[in-house]
Order: structure tokens, then sequence, then C-alpha cells
């Protein structure tokens, strides 16, 4: 890692590196690489973010974005003391080390960091920017988005939204995408925002969440056909057309369609029947030894007997304007089985459904609620809709959902997702949608986040970032 991490004192350019949930900085060691090979250390200066390593990820993305927060501002001034003069700054993250970024560029924005630097980069690789809460119907819903948010400490209670930020009442994720915070002002300094999502197969954050999008077209992609960048084929998609509704087929006969139906549900089948009985127990007991010691490493942090001085962060206003709104594989195997419910029209039947049964539309929107909430009681709900605001929102993502582009039904989801959608549209990504096709676990092929048989396509895409994507 070290031959291509740091610079030169002639490098006016830091770019920083985030990892993600159980991470560790060599899991960027082929970003790390990918920018070196392209920008000498003259050119850019490399930092690969320490401090939120292993099981600290789990302490949330507040504290976590106020280490790697500290670790830029202590890098500056080694580099100044050393005689160099960073100009212009970058920043990338890796799944839930995109969420740390985020926040870590608001506490700059605050502080006044990012008015001495030209914000250049904001790069996000397979990153949940609308969390990991899954839009799901039934039992294996209330298991997977009650459970998981409860077996990853602070940093799961974020993930999927159930947590109440400081006094705002809300979310952190909605928190994050207000546009009246520091962090969307400081996020949008930067010139040009970037995200790469896997379309399938990615265990840990689903599309939806990391394209920042509304709908799944690739959930079947028999009923698809999907066109590639040139000069990037096979990995990654055209973002100007990256898909479109395939030719009609004849309508599968009756026991195909059965066989077809049972054969998405055997990853679930075979979670719950092999994974769970020889894993489970182990998942949890270090979910709760690690939600003990992450609490611990909390409260330390709190009363800033951490080595951080949590007060120089705690003091600065979260928000622009004055507005206070009242508002580890087992998880991944049990993600990857789900399918994803919708919203439909009002006085339609949701035909979605993979068990054959009919959701009203109301019945849809009443679960994108409560689910968000974890399956909690009645006032924690209403917190999560945001009043009638919230139902507002729903009714005109209703209004709207048969109306998206190619006709792809709008996801269930909670309203400070379509919220978040909606704010941080504003921003002009740039997406390039990713299909990693030799691996099933494409989250971690996505950033090459080890030296694996298969990984290769991901490459592929650290090649496109740096040479394509990333500004100087």
């Amino acid at each position: 890692m070290a031959e291509y991490t740091g610079g030169s004192v002639e490098a006016d350019h830091l770019c920083v590196l985030v990892h993600g949930l159980w991470g560790n900085p060599d899991h960027m060691r082929s970003a790390a690489k990918a920018l070196r090979d392209r920008f000498p250390p003259e050119q850019v200066y490399i930092l690969v973010a320490k401090r939120n390593s292993g099981y600290f990820t789990y302490d949330g993305i507040e504290l976590g974005g106020e280490r790697v927060c500290l670790e830029i501002e202590e890098e500056l001034e080694k580099i100044r003391s050393g005689g160099g003069h960073i100009k212009k700054l970058s920043v990338v993250g890796y799944s839930l080390g995109g969420l740390v970024a985020r926040y870590a560029i608001g506490l700059l924005f605050a502080r006044g960091v990012l008015d001495e630097l030209e914000c250049m980069n904001f790069t996000a690789f397979a990153s949940p920017f609308l969390g990991v809460r899954t839009p799901l119907k039934g039992w294996a819903n209330q298991l997977f988005n009650v459970l998981g948010a409860r077996t990853l400490a602070m940093s799961g209670r974020q993930l999927f939204g159930i947590d109440r930020f400081r006094d705002t009442g809300k979310p952190l994720l909605a928190v994050l995408a207000d546009p009246n915070s520091i962090f969307m002002s400081g996020l949008a300094r930067f010139k040009r925002h970037t995200l790469y999502a896997n379309i399938i197969n990615d265990r840990s954050a689903v599309f939806y969440t990391t394209g920042i999008s509304k709908t799944d077209p690739y959930a079947d992609l028999s009923k698809v056909t999907v066109h590639y960048l040139p000069g990037w084929e096979d990995v990654i998609l055209d973002p100007a057309r990256p898909v479109s509704p395939a030719a009609p087929t004849a309508p599968p006969t009756s026991l195909r369609a059965t066989l077809e139906t049972w054969a998405r549900r055997v990853p679930l089948v075979a979670a719950l029947a092999l994974v769970i009985p020889l894993g489970v127990v182990a998942f949890l007991v270090n979910s709760a030894i690690q939600t003990a010691r992450s609490s611990r490493r909390v409260r330390l942090h709190e009363r800033g007997l951490a080595g951080i001085p949590v007060q120089d962060f705690r003091r600065v206003s979260l928000w622009i304007k004055e507005i206070r709104e009242a508002v580890e594989h087992t998880y991944e195997n049990l993600n990857s089985a789900q399918h994803q419910a919708y919203l439909v029209d009002d006085g339609e039947e949701d035909d979605n459904d993979d068990d054959g049964t009919a959701t009203t539309n109301g019945a849809v929107a009443a679960k994108a609620n409560g689910d968000a909430s974890g399956g909690r009681g009645k006032g924690s709900g209403e917190d999560d809709n945001g009043g009638d605001d919230g139902k507002a929102l729903l009714a005109l993502e209703r209004k709207q959902s048969r109306q998206q582009e190619g006709g792809f039904p709008t996801l269930a989801l909670a309203p400070y997702q379509f919220a978040a959608i909606q704010a941080l549209e504003r921003l002009n990504w740039r997406k390039y949608h990713v299909w990693i096709h030799k691996v099933r676990h494409s989250h971690a092929a996505i950033i090459v986040r080890s030296e694996r048989s298969g990984f290769d396509e991901g490459w592929l895409v650290l090649r496109h970032w740096a040479t394509e994507e990333f500004l100087v």
C-alpha cells in the first residue's frame, strides 16, 4: 500500500480514499494503485483513511465522519509542515465509506477547510446513499429489516433508517441529504459527482440505493436489453442509455413459471436451511460483542476520551439556515435473496408479488412507511413519514409510478428515501451502472477489494474512473 499512497512536496491535489463496513485501508489498495498508475506523486497526493478499520465501522456514520475529518485535517497540516501546499481536494468512498465521506465533507465545510481548497471529485463505489432498508413485503422483510438493523450497532440503525439523529427527529440519512444541511452544501462544492453501481449480485447494497434510483430496471434481466459504453464493453453500461425493454417473448407455460418462481427462491431457502442454522448463532454472538464494544467506544468518544476533540466537531451547526423540521455474510445472503415491492397506481393491484398475492396501493404504501421503522409502533412510524408531508410525497410517487423511463415501476421506498433522491439528484451525478459477470459477489469486485480470481472486471471500472472521470 505504501508504494501507492502519499505524494511529493510538489503535489497540489489531495485525494482521500475511505473504505466500507468491516473494511480496512487495504481494501482501497487497488483504487490507490489505479490512481497512482495514472497520476505521479508530484501531481496527486493519496491518503487512505485508517481510523475506521475493522469493527470501528460499527460506531456509526457520525463518529466515522469525525474520525475521517480529523485525519484529513491532520494530513493537510502534515503536508504544510513539510513544505507542501494542497490546493485541490477529491474524496472517494466505497460502500459505507461513501456515507462516512459525505459526513466528513460536511464537517470540513462547516469548519472552513473547504474555503481554502478547490473541490474537484466526489466519487462513490457501491455506496448505499439511501441506506440498506429493503422495500419488501412479507415476513422476510421483517426478518431482514428488523434484525439487520440491530446487528450492526449504531451503523446498522443508521443504515436502516431507524435512528433519530441528535435533535432533528429524523434519520441521519435524511439529514445527510437535507438541502439546508452542511452535508449537502459541502458536497455541492465538488465540481464532479460520480457513482458506480452494481446492477446485480451486490449482496451488501442493491442497485436502487447505490444508483440513487426509484426504480430497478435490472430486477429481471430477461426483460431488458443492456447497452454498454463503447470501449468498456461487457462491464460498464452506457450512461446515456443503459437499458431498454427487451423484445416481447411468448409467455412461459404454467409449469415453467412455477419452476422459475421456485428457482428465484432457492437462495433464500438455502440461507434458511443451511446458513442460518450453521452461522446465525456465531453471527449474533459476535454482533452482540461488537455492539457492546462499539457502545463503549462511542461513550468514550462523546466524553472526549478517544483522542478526538469531539466538541470541536459538535459545536458546528448542522444547518445553513435555521431550520429544525420534525421530522457479516448471513446478513448479505439474506439481503441478496429478497424480492422488491413496488408502489402501484390508485385502484390497481400490484402484480409484481412473486407469491401471486395482490397487494393494494394503500397496503404497499403503508408497508413502505412501517418498514422504515423496522416494524415499530405507530408513533415512530409517523416520524418516518414526516406527517402530512410524507403522505403527500408518497401520493406523488404513486401518481408517477407508471410514468418512469422505460415503464419500470417505482419501488416502495420510505418517504425520507424519496426526499433524499430528490435532493441528491440536483447534484447532476454522472452515473455508471456496472455488470460484474465472473463472480457472485460484485460488491467486493467493483473495487477489486482483494487479489482474487474473477475480480479483474473491477480493474476495468477502476481504470475508467482514473482515466475518464477523475479531474485534476
